[in-house]
């Protein structure tokens, strides 16, 4: 399942998108995680080293080399030139699973914990004045593009706060998207936000509530938010440690708050995965980016690149004869 976690700066999505992963890992499921933030907390939040992990690679800065990999054969795409964020997989394309080894993974990515986690990198100063974010999250678009996951794997995806999620189609890219939400008029105003901007691309949205302290908060949730909320976080002493450095075992979190956890579980995989709607919607933006800017860098209509009977999920199972 392809997760996405969302909502207002300081929401507490980066910590519930880390409790999530480590507590499904906890459980034995597949899991990765990717931080798609520009500011770059997941990793610490998972419990790796920070400064380790800030000095590591990253997903941005190897944007070529995801896409000379992913493209492979695939005779519609002869350079990486001629690759954008959105290129959708077609014959000859490699395709990813969650747990498997190949050059990209084995670079990018840190095992920490049953977790594989990848960071798409900060603003450098060579970025300021001249780039935006989501050239860094191209490659994350990609990966998510080629990734073939089951509903017992779990990918999950710390995106960037507020609506900047919809700069770009990446927001298609997930079966399920969480929207961790304060019991305030801000942090509510991003979830009519995200309902606006998505009730045209049939995107799932549910509502963790988060930084709960008594019944008046969660009825102002649910009198905003309505039955889009499917559990809340109450203020908790593990995070509290966790956050100055004393990140225990996810077993040690309260247990009404693991409960919310395996609650958001359990309605990923309840939801199923939809090939035919991912594919569509990735052929969707990939058209929309060839017209509006693509075509133009490349000299040749990169919509032809769209093979239209390719469903992701569809064409690997034929393969593996499944």
């Amino acid at each position: 399942m392809k997760l996405a976690f969302v909502g207002k700066g300081g929401s507490g999505k980066t910590t519930l998108a880390s409790l999530f992963a480590r507590r499904a890992a906890a459980l034995g499921h597949p899991v990765m995680a990717v931080d798609a933030d520009i500011n770059q907390h997941l990793a610490a939040a998972l419990g790796l080293d920070a400064e380790a992990a800030a000095m590591g690679p990253v997903l941005g800065e190897h944007l070529g080399d995801i896409k000379d990999y992913l493209r492979g054969t695939n005779p519609l795409i002869p350079s990486a030139d001629l690759m954008l964020k959105t290129t959708p997989p077609g014959p000859g394309s490699r395709l990813l699973t969650v747990g498997e080894s190949n050059p990209v993974f084995d670079a990018l990515f840190t095992e920490h914990e049953g977790i594989r986690f990848a960071a798409t990198g900060g603003f450098v100063d060579d970025d300021l004045g001249v780039s935006c974010y989501h050239s860094k999250v191209g490659a994350v678009e990609l990966l998510l593009n080629h990734l073939v996951d089951g509903t017992d794997e779990f990918v999950v995806v710390d995106m960037v706060a507020g609506a900047e999620a919809f700069a770009s189609g990446m927001f298609t890219r997930f079966d399920h998207t969480f929207l961790v939400c304060e019991p305030t008029l801000r942090s509510v105003g991003v979830y009519k936000q995200y309902i606006g901007y998505a009730e045209d691309y049939d995107v799932r949205i549910a509502v963790i509530g988060n930084k709960i302290d008594d019944r008046d908060d969660v009825a102002f949730l649910r009198e905003h938010v309505g039955d889009a909320l499917i559990g809340w976080c109450g203020r908790s002493k593990y995070v509290k440690a966790a956050e100055r450095g004393s990140v225990g075992p996810v077993d040690a979190l309260e247990p009404e708050n693991l409960a919310v956890l395996d609650a958001a579980r359990q309605s990923a995989v309840a939801g199923g995965k939809d090939w035919a709607k991912f594919t569509r919607q990735a052929h969707d933006f990939h058209r929309k980016a060839a017209l509006a800017w693509g075509n133009d860098r490349a000299g040749v209509d990169l919509a032809d690149q769209i093979v239209p009977d390719y469903v992701l999920g569809e064409h690997l199972l034929r393969a593996q004869h499944v």
